[in-house]
This record gives structure tokens, sequence and C-alpha cells, in this order.
């Protein structure tokens, strides 16, 4: 028996809905709820699964299928007596659920369509189809050829053009789709506390609000930083406050293009400030600068002053320096020259989440000391062509400071995010939820 599970009635009507498909979708908003109804639904559908044919789960790597996946059906806080139902050892590309084998396929890019090739399956379970290669997709659906064979998906909300949203969830109501697609909120989940949900409302702005919060498949449009005012986010440098620690130093290399790095530090008002920039872009009059030239001009103004505060006479500098780790032989140089420095984070989509919540909150400042990075700032916009082909990315113009400033926010995260909680901050009011919590008994 599973006891006193708390479900909404939203995630209820998914499961037993989805009996009556080959294909369900689960997608909305971060920690709505939908992941748990998929499970619950995967647990049913296993014990009504065709005798022949292989149960698959799916995910973009065996790490995040054991973490988003596994890991939850295992923990007995959640699914009680059916946790200890489900077998699997860590590393391992098969699990035991309900005395079946279950058969874990990762698919992190478009070759990994060749690991369906041959195989006949009854059940799948996909974890954030939005990520999966369409080629993969495409043929998994192919190879669910047993009669009665379903496939079960989960995701959050991307690009309305993307292959899923177009080709599946749009034309669910086509007879011959056999789809069924569920929508959920983040307030449709009853079993997180208010204090979660204010706090996870509270680090989402902008498209990653739409998307992450209310579930909605937008197209990323416009400013990037559409909350971005300059007389509340433009600090004079003589004003600057005491820093707790400067927790590193951004650089985005360029040849053909200019060398941008900025620093950033940590306020006594738990506010990170963009505290000094260093470019060079060289003229059209002069040579380029080798990176035994560009390495002696970064270090040159590391050791000058950066806050009010420093000797006039600077200091040297000990911090984190973070590179862009495709820069490999720049990076070479500087520590060749004595520079230690650390590969940056280049998860574009998250940096830019990152940036975004914490300009929303006045959590990320910017001195006047930073003339190049605060005009490119207003001029950072989604690109329209990714867009229109299903993808969101920013323009790849005058974006050096954007992405230094990236850089290292993305890499030092952990030396911040302690102090800086953007769960302290106000919170977006939304409707009172319709679903209220419903207790359930499921029987295995």
């Amino acid at each position: 028996m599973l006891d006193n599970l708390p479900l909404s009635r939203k995630q209820i009507t998914s499961i037993v809905q989805s009996r009556e498909y080959r294909t369900s979708i689960w997608s909305g908003a971060v920690r709505s709820g939908k992941t748990i109804a998929s499970i619950l639904a995967f647990f049913d559908a296993i014990t009504r699964a065709p005798a022949s044919g292989l149960i698959l789960i799916c995910g973009r790597t065996l790490q995040t299928i054991e973490r988003n996946i596994l890991e939850p059906m295992q923990d007995e806080n959640v699914f009680g007596p059916w946790a200890r139902e489900t077998h699997h050892t860590r590393g391992s590309n098969i699990a035991v659920i309900f005395g079946r084998t279950v058969h874990l396929i990762g698919a992190s890019d478009v070759r990994a369509e060749g690991k369906l090739r041959g195989l006949t399956a009854c059940l799948a379970l996909v974890d954030e189809a939005t990520l999966l290669p369409e080629s993969f997709w495409t043929q998994l659906l192919a190879r669910l050829s047993v009669p009665g064979a379903r496939c079960l998906a989960t995701t959050n909300p991307d690009n309305p053009n993307h292959f899923l949203k177009v080709g599946y969830i749009d034309r669910e109501d086509d007879p011959e789709m056999d789809v069924k697609s569920f929508h959920f909120t983040l307030d449709d989940n009853p079993s997180l506390p208010p204090e979660y949900v204010a706090a996870i409302k509270a680090e989402f702005t902008g498209l990653f609000y739409l998307r992450n919060i209310l579930g909605r498949w937008v197209a990323a449009d416009g400013a990037i930083f559409d909350m971005y005012d300059p007389d509340q986010h433009v600090v004079p440098w003589d004003l600057l406050p005491e820093m707790r620690w400067i927790i590193g130093v951004g650089v985005d290399h360029g040849t053909t293009n200019p060398t941008h790095a900025v620093i950033v530090g940590h306020g006594v008002d738990d506010v990170l400030y963009v505290m000094d920039e260093w470019r060079h872009k060289s003229t059209s009059n002069e040579a380029r600068w080798t990176n035994v030239q560009l390495s002696k001009g970064l270090r040159d103004w590391l050791a000058q002053p950066h806050h009010p505060s420093d000797p006039a006479e600077g200091q040297p500098w000990r911090g984190y320096v973070v590179v862009d780790g495709a820069a490999a032989d720049y990076r070479v140089q500087l520590k060749q020259d004595g520079l230690s420095t650390v590969i940056a984070q280049k998860d574009v989509l998250y940096g830019i989440r990152t940036l975004t919540a914490l300009v929303a909150a006045g959590r990320l400042k910017f001195t006047d000391r930073c003339p190049e990075l605060l005009k490119e700032i207003p001029g950072y916009v989604w690109d329209t062509k990714a867009t229109d082909q299903g993808k969101d990315a920013p323009v790849k113009v005058n974006d050096h400071g954007c992405d230094s400033l990236r850089y290292v926010i993305v890499t030092t995260e952990r030396k911040w995010r302690r102090q800086i909680k953007l769960n302290e901050l106000p919170v977006k009011t939304e409707p009172e939820p319709e679903n209220k919590p419903v207790e359930v008994r499921f029987a295995a």
C-alpha cells in the first residue's frame, strides 16, 4: 500500500488519464509535482506492461536519470513500500522495478539514437524530453512497437517552436496522434511549504519566471536585462561599500575580438558589485596583442586599486581568475606568468537566468568604472533567428563584458550563494491555486 501521499486533483487526473494514451507528456513549472505524477504513472504502467518488450528509462545522461528518477523512486518518505521495489546499483545501466528489468539509456547527443536501433520496447519513461535530440525521440517512439506500448515523458517548458511542443503537445487533439499532455504550474504541487514556494518564485524573472514558475512555453524575445535601470543598478565607484571579499575576476579572451575582464566583490550589504573592468581591443592602426601582451595587460590592471579603500599602489592579486576553457593558450600563458586560473562554467541559459535574477532582485550592481559593460547590457538581446529554430541564445555581438561577468558569477556561485539568498526577496503574487491537496491511497 502507498498510504496518504498528498496529491492534487490534477496529479491524480493525469495518472489515471495517462492509461488511455500511447504518449503522455507532463510539462510545466519546476517543482510543480509533474515528476511525482509521472513516476506514479510509471509504477502503475510497469504493473500493466505487456510481458514482451523492453522497459526503458531515458534521459540526458545516466547520472541525470539516477538523480531525477531513480533516487526519488527509492525514497521511502515519498513512495513508502514501493521504494523497496526499485533496485539499482549506481553506475549500472539497468534497474529492477517490481521484478521487471528496466534499461537506462542516456541521450546526450544525436549519436544516442543508435542506442535504440534494433530493440523492441513496451514502455518508456523519458526525463526532461526537450533536452533530448529529436532523432532520439522519434526513434524511441518507433521502437515502442509492442501492442499496448506506452511512452511517459516529463519536461520543463522550452521554446514554443521546439519539436516536442509543435509536433506533439500542440497536436494532442488529433485522434491519430494518441497523445495527451498535462500542464502544471508551481502552485499545483500541494506538498511544497508556502515559504519554499515564495523562495523559488523570487529566484526567477522575465522569461524564466514565465517558464519555470507559470509553466508557459514562451519564446525568448527582446532585451535579456529588461529589468535593468541605470538609476537603480549603477553606483559611483567612490561610494562603494566595504567588501566582505572579492569573489573573483572573469575574463573573456579575444584575439580579433576584445579581451574583457571584470572584477566582482561581495559587499557587506550582501550585494554583488561589478567593481571595475579592463578591456583591450586592438585598433586598425596597431597589431593585435599576443597572449604575452594580453597577460601583462591583465596583470598590470589587477595590480591597480579596484576599491576606494585600496592602497594607491595597489596590491598583488591572489584570487580567482575565471577564464573560458576554450582559451587554452591564454590560460597557459597566465600560468607561466604566475596567475592561476579556473575554467569557466559555460551553461549560457543558467548563467543568464542567474544574472537576471540577481539584477531584478537588486543583488547585482555595477560601478561607473565599467563603461564598456554598461554599454553592452541594454543591447544584450535574444537571438530571433535561434528562436525561430526552437532554441534560446543571445546574439553574439558586443557581449564580451556580459560573458566575462557570467563566467565569474556562475563559476563562483558556491562562494556567494550562502549569503546572497534570493529567497529572502519580495515575491510576485499569484492567485490562490484552485487545486487543493487530496489524500489518496494507492494499492500496489
